[in-house]
């Protein structure tokens, strides 16, 4: 047996094991940009429609899906400290979506948009006019809703239970 017998041999049995590691790792790795993209986009998303719960999840798996870049951890964490606050007044909401803003950016760097997803693309989201509009009017429906809720809920508590005991339904007919 030759040496180049051998170096046949042992790309015979090589190569194919090495192309299936290489195929496993590549597989992972657009995982990996799959999962990350998401959750950029969720969050992204969020901008236009306030918080989701897919975005309130993609906020929940952040230090999982990013776990090997220390800077959105980083920026996540100080998001976190922002959304505990009780309560927040306008200057706490003010500066919840600047935290937002800055884990957006983080995150695109990370996914390589470094410098094409800037301050500027983030702070303005593109929403419609009539879908304003039509948020507004739904708002103000539940809100309306609610309230003739809550009316008669008052109307209904102040007559009792609606069951007339004895005596009372004779006082009810000659009253």
């Amino acid at each position: 047996m030759t040496c180049v017998d051998v170096i046949n041999i042992v790309a015979l049995i090589l190569g194919p094991i090495l192309a299936v590691f290489i195929g496993q790792f590549l597989q992972n790795r657009t995982k990996k940009r799959e999962d990350k993209m998401a959750l950029f986009k969720s969050i992204m998303a969020s901008r236009v429609h306030g918080w989701t719960s897919d975005s309130v999840y993609a906020l929940n798996i952040v230090e999982i899906i990013f776990f090997d870049n220390p800077n959105v951890i980083a920026q996540w964490k100080i998001l976190y400290d922002k959304l505990c606050v009780q309560n927040p007044d306008a200057t706490e909401l003010k500066k919840i979506e600047t935290e937002r803003t800055k884990l957006l950016l983080e995150m695109a760097k990370a996914l390589g948009y470094k410098d094409k997803v800037t301050w500027e693309t983030i702070q303005n989201p593109y929403i419609p006019t009539g879908m304003v509009n039509s948020i507004n009017m739904q708002n103000e429906s539940m809100h309306n809703y609610a309230e003739l809720l809550r009316k008669a809920n008052g109307a209904f508590s102040n007559q009792g239970n609606g069951v007339l005991h004895d005596g009372q339904a004779e006082n009810a007919q000659r009253g």
